[in-house]
């Protein structure tokens, strides 16, 4: 039985050819895709084809592999890269044979391609002064590797080019049996001169610290001195932002999005339910509460806390409501008490925009118990300067048109008046969904009943360009006054301006 994990970044693609070649095996194997937080279509496609998906808990790939290897059900754990077209269709048998044969704990693959520049000028020199015992490798920067377990959660896996030579040199140091496998020819695009650059660095810092505690003959140094390492050069990263979006639609997490409450299932799962439930009596503070409940989920892995999130029903159209929502031209998100990793984890799923939660702490990603509150939660508190600033999720709207210039009246939210009756009156329309609690009708522009979402859509049918207007905005109460009830729900001022003109243009029209 063989877990195997494919760490992947904006690769749409071609991630559903490589999860069918997998598929091919006659081996049994579960499939986890570890998402480096893509903003195509990669996970929708990887959910398509049936692959388990794990949100990484920050970008690079050593973090994503032992992610992917947390989660891993299986001794024998598989790793192959999602944007290469040209597997065979026995990878599965090639990489894992050794390993199931007892021939070998870890396979490191080669493949018909003439070694890089990476592997020949640092590399592989590096290897034969510090590593002579690993020199013989064909291509030991190769990403296609399988390994058992109980090996592979020995090691460290660095979080940049280095991990490939870093795996294979703490299975080297620790003495496991390493075969090779040709996995045939591969094809994947060429790197330019800055990614070669940041590559060899990252490459060579990684051997030579693994070497750190060795003594390097004499003899060695003068070639160790003369090796080029290639300079550093311009970084590699991909933000998320959603800068120059000019509307949205903010969803509740477990109140809009979830059926049940993540936090409470989550303590349940980890045996503390009853310190939650002791927590959320005894405290009344939100920073509080938010503090000891982080606590309660120390020593927890990123595989475990996602998990769970996997296994709560989500109301069912949201993901189709989502897709409707960008397609009309929003940008859509989600807004949580709990953690940024679940929440961003569910984004991803859902192919939504962005996420505003806590940061909840996570070292070699392990939760440390401590949570960061962030700003845009944060609001000053009163009597004067020295005050501690108040816990508030009414913060966010503030925020958004200071940081994103996306004023209220262009935000939709959708909750359920339990603790965010503020967010439902101030956005630009507050929707109430699937809520028993009395009086929401005064506090919402519009009450969905549940358990669908859909009719959210038929307040969500301006374009981009009539959001766009500059106009100043209408309160709830003056337009009331001015009797134009009918028009607050759909609290755009843009929309009453359109209607203004319209109404000028028949009027015109008449005359004549």
């Amino acid at each position: 039985m063989v877990s195997i994990v494919i760490p992947v970044l904006n690769e749409g693609a071609t991630i559903r050819q490589v999860i069918r070649t997998v598929r091919k095996t006659s081996r049994k194997i579960e499939i986890i895709v570890v998402d480096d937080n893509s903003n195509d279509n990669t996970v929708a496609v990887a959910l398509e084809e049936g692959a388990r998906i794990i949100t990484s808990s920050q970008r690079g790939k050593g973090i994503s592999m032992r992610e992917g290897l947390m989660a891993a059900k299986h001794d024998i754990v598989m790793y192959i890269d999602g944007d290469i077209l040209t597997y065979p269709d026995n990878i599965v048998e090639l990489l894992t044979d050794p390993i199931v044969n007892e021939e070998a704990d870890f396979v490191k693959s080669y493949f018909e391609r003439q070694a890089g520049r990476v592997t020949e000028l640092v590399a592989k020199p590096l290897l034969s002064i510090l590593f002579p015992g690993l020199a013989h490798f064909r291509q030991p920067l190769s990403g296609m590797i399988a390994g058992r377990k109980s090996f592979l959660s020995r090691v460290q896996f660095e979080n940049d080019y280095g991990v490939d030579i870093g795996l294979l040199i703490d299975m080297h140091i620790q003495g496991a049996r390493i075969a090779e496998a040709n996995i045939g020819r591969v094809e994947n695009a060429m790197q330019s001169w800055e990614q070669l650059s940041k590559m060899s660095r990252q490459v060579s810092r990684t051997i030579l610290h693994k070497a750190e505690h060795m003594k390097i003959p004499e003899d060695n140094l003068e070639t160790l001195g003369n090796i080029n390492i290639i300079r550093e050069q311009m970084e590699y990263s991909i933000l998320e932002s959603i800068d120059k979006m000019h509307k949205m639609v903010i969803f509740n997490l477990d109140e809009a999005i979830f059926t049940q409450d993540y936090l409470e299932l989550a303590a349940a799962a980890f045996d503390c339910e009853l310190s939650l439930l002791q927590i959320r009596e005894h405290y009344t503070d939100p920073v509080t509460i938010l503090e000891h409940t982080a606590a309660l989920f120390r020593d927890r892995n990123l595989a475990e806390l996602l998990e769970v999130a996997d296994a709560i029903p989500v109301v069912p159209d949201i993901k189709a409501v989502v897709e409707e929502l960008k397609k009309r031209g929003y940008a859509c998100g989600i807004i949580s008490d709990g953690f940024e990793c679940v929440a961003r984890h569910v984004k991803n799923k859902l192919g939504m925009d962005f996420v505003f939660a806590n940061r909840l702490h996570l070292y070699d990603s392990i939760a440390t118990g401590e949570l960061t509150i962030p700003e845009y939660f944060l609001q000053p508190g009163g009597n004067g300067q020295d005050a501690l600033p108040q816990y508030s999720k009414d913060h966010i709207l503030p925020y958004i048109a200071e940081k994103y210039h996306v004023t209220p009246q262009n935000v939709i939210y959708v909750g359920n008046g339990t603790d965010d009756s503020n967010l439902l009156k101030e956005a630009g329309i507050g929707v109430v969904f699937d809520s028993l609690a009395p009086g929401m009708e005064r506090i919402a522009d519009k009450l969905i009943t549940g358990p669908y979402l859909s009719p959210l859509l038929s307040i969500a049918q301006a374009s981009p360009e009539k959001f766009r207007l500059k106009l100043p905005p209408i309160s709830k109460k003056q337009a009331r006054r001015i009797g134009i009830g009918s028009l607050v729900v759909l609290a755009s001022a843009g929309l009453v301006y359109l209607a203004s003109r319209q109404i000028k243009k028949q009027r015109q029209l008449s005359k004549k």
